[in-house]
């Protein structure tokens, strides 16, 4: 007994260090740019192992310096209530978990853009309940530390756009030859639609297990970018969301 008691009071002291470990650096994050995620050395050391190209292309932009057409294409095909919620959409979690248990398999997290940076920022590409529990620490660490401007200003600088490719400003050179505050509407919507497949849009290859169809997501993107500049660009509440039913590689 004297031994089981040792131990759990290790593992939660270990716990609760790693804990701190996560609130500092999400802390410094106030001042300092993140300089690369868990996902990004995952993915580094992928293309080391698979590929020619042993680099990421990623460059950091300011907020300031992307378009808003962007960012408002962005919230509209991954959290258009993004400057509303607390990092936590439960309706979005609820209809997520409904229909992976429908499919029998995941397929949908129905996560936040918080959700999605805490999980790139620090966790691994495995699907369990404990990554679960800590991704919802972790999120509300950032919605608790960083303003939504800063918390979106890091996933649009660290979010995958391609193969090797993190973050607008590379993708917006990559795929367009432009700087980010020289996306046009076509163009950020198109980026837009990438995201819950971004490998996909980028190479064929990679569409085995993201069957997206791009086209319909970019039009309904565009459809509500218009609707949105017709009200002078104030945010406006989705009605509905695209649902991709085939699991997609994030």
């Amino acid at each position: 007994m004297k031994y089981l008691k040792y131990l759990l009071w290790t593992l939660l002291a270990s716990v609760l260090i790693l804990q701190g470990y996560f609130f500092l650096q999400i802390l410094a994050w106030r001042w300092i740019n993140p300089d690369n995620t868990a996902f990004q050395r995952a993915e580094l050391q992928r293309l080391c192992t698979t590929s020619k190209v042993c680099k990421l292309k990623k460059e950091w932009v300011p907020l300031k310096q992307i378009s808003p057409t962007l960012r408002r294409a962005v919230m509209i095909s991954e959290d258009s209530d993004f400057y509303r919620h607390h990092g936590f959409e439960l309706k979005a979690m609820k209809e997520a978990w409904q229909r992976n248990q429908q499919k029998g398999k995941h397929l949908r997290g129905g996560s936040t853009i918080t959700q999605q940076l805490a999980k790139n920022l620090f966790l691994s590409g495995e699907k369990n309940y404990i990554r679960k529990g800590q991704e919802f620490i972790i999120t509300g660490m950032l919605e608790l530390l960083l303003s939504k401007d800063r918390i979106f200003e890091i996933y649009l600088n660290h979010v995958e756009w391609g193969e090797g490719i993190f973050g607008i400003g590379a993708a917006s050179q990559y795929y367009y030859a432009v700087k980010p505050n020289q996306l046009g509407v076509q163009e950020s919507a198109a980026l837009a639609a990438a995201l819950p497949a971004p490998k996909c849009f980028d190479q064929q290859r990679y569409c085995a297990k993201a069957r997206i169809n791009f086209p319909n997501r970019i039009e309904f993107i565009l459809e509500w970018l218009a609707r949105q500049n017709q009200k002078n660009s104030a945010p406006v509440e989705l009605d509905e969301r695209i649902l991709i039913e085939e699991e997609s590689e994030n």
